[in-house]
């Protein structure tokens, strides 16, 4: 990370203005991510060749931003974050072409009393309890089917005010809720999530809940066509895609994390649940199940290895079982640089929905990298990472 000072004349206008006792930065960062990619089955049964992918990275998504903090005396600041996600292998914007689509927030900032942020963000799971599961080290390769259960943090959260507590102890907690804007309808499009995370030593254990609700916009067959309200949709791949028209999606998740000596292993189990209405091309609501457990093996300090299993099992509107081993190694050649070698296998099995109330074989579909495939897909890439 680059820090930028603030320059002498700014200094001098802020003094000038009574606060020369604040304290001020900005920071430049970034990562670029990019991989070449071979998938069998990518589309029905053909092979794909590619370097990276749309979903934005294997490891870490590709993005560049800005982060400040004022001083405000007292113990309390003022602070910011602007970052965009782009596609570094065609320089698009990442994250439906928004300038700045993965993060877009002001706040204030306390040691006593916590931080409170108002703007687009990442919800209190993805926060607090990503950072304990195998997609902290190892990214889309490692993440749910379809990334269901938002494992991957496909979801951004818009209009989003969100507090996190200090840490007590080792204990950790965070609340957000995201104002649907609508108009007559307090409710429509809201988004809310509690999280609550407790760290000491080697052990790490989290848990936390996402609700948000779908907007009411109602395509030419009189049923929804599409995601809308506060946050993103969780739609990565042909796994759940046939539920786009959901009323809203519930996803609740539990992970622990423990570490001993160069091993650190982790389980997680989530449950997401898409629920339907009036306006939805289905019935019952759809449950995604979720297992997942890896073990890391810090082999030398720069090489890191990485083995993962996920279980992923769906029910209610039609059912549909998936199994996912992936296989995981990162080679650190400076402090800003690594290079890495993942790959991933998936087997499915019975049926999903076809988004117009049909029923279709369900379809193999690594991660959240969202390739079609057919009832099984193996993805194999080869990466390389920089930091700045």
């Amino acid at each position: 990370m680059k820090k930028i000072a603030l320059s002498t004349l700014s200094l001098a206008l802020l003094g000038a203005a009574g606060a020369a006792h604040a304290q001020s930065s900005v920071t430049l960062y970034g990562v670029i991510d990019t991989s070449l990619t071979y998938v069998h089955n990518a589309d029905g049964n053909k092979n794909l060749w590619a370097l990276g992918n749309a979903s934005g990275g294997d490891l870490a998504g590709t993005r560049w931003g800005l982060k400040g903090q004022e001083d405000l005396g007292g113990g309390l600041a003022a602070i910011f974050q602007l970052e965009n996600g782009f596609d570094p292998s065609n320089g698009r914007l990442g994250q439906g072409n928004r300038e700045f689509g993965r993060q877009a927030f002001v706040g204030l900032t306390s040691q006593t009393y916590g931080t409170l942020t108002l703007g687009r963000q990442y919800d209190p799971v993805v926060d607090l309890v990503q950072g304990i599961t195998a997609d902290n080290y190892f990214g889309s390769a490692f993440a749910t089917p379809g990334d269901v259960d938002n494992y991957d943090n496909s979801s951004r959260t818009d209009n989003a005010i969100k507090y996190l507590s200090p840490t007590y102890a080792g204990f950790q907690f965070e609340a957000m809720y995201a104002l649907g804007g609508v108009a007559g309808s307090t409710g429509s499009g809201q988004t809310w999530s509690l999280a609550a995370a407790y760290n000491n030593g080697p052990l790490g254990v989290a848990a936390g809940y996402f609700r948000a609700d779908n907007t009411n916009t109602v395509g030419a067959n009189g049923f929804r066509s599409t995601w809308g309200g506060t946050s993103g949709g969780t739609f990565d791949g042909p796994i759940n895609l046939g539920y786009i028209s959901a009323k809203s999606i519930g996803i609740a998740r539990l992970a622990a994390q423990y570490t001993v000596g160069p091993f650190t292993m982790g389980a997680s189990y989530s449950n997401a649940q898409y629920k339907g209405d009036s306006l939805s091309t289905f019935g019952s609501t759809e449950k995604y199940n979720v297992g997942q457990g890896f073990l890391n093996y810090q082999a030398t300090p720069a090489l890191l290895l990485g083995l993962g299993y996920s279980y992923t099992k769906s029910s209610g509107d039609t059912s549909a079982t998936y199994h996912q081993a992936s296989l995981g190694a990162d080679y650190t050649l400076s402090k800003r640089t690594d290079v890495y070698l993942v790959g991933a296998y998936q087997h499915a099995s019975g049926q999903t929905s076809d988004g117009a109330g049909g029923k279709i074989a369900a379809q193999a579909s690594i991660g959240s990298y969202g390739y079609n495939g057919t009832s099984s897909q193996e993805l194999v890439a080869l990466g390389l990472r920089h930091k700045f």
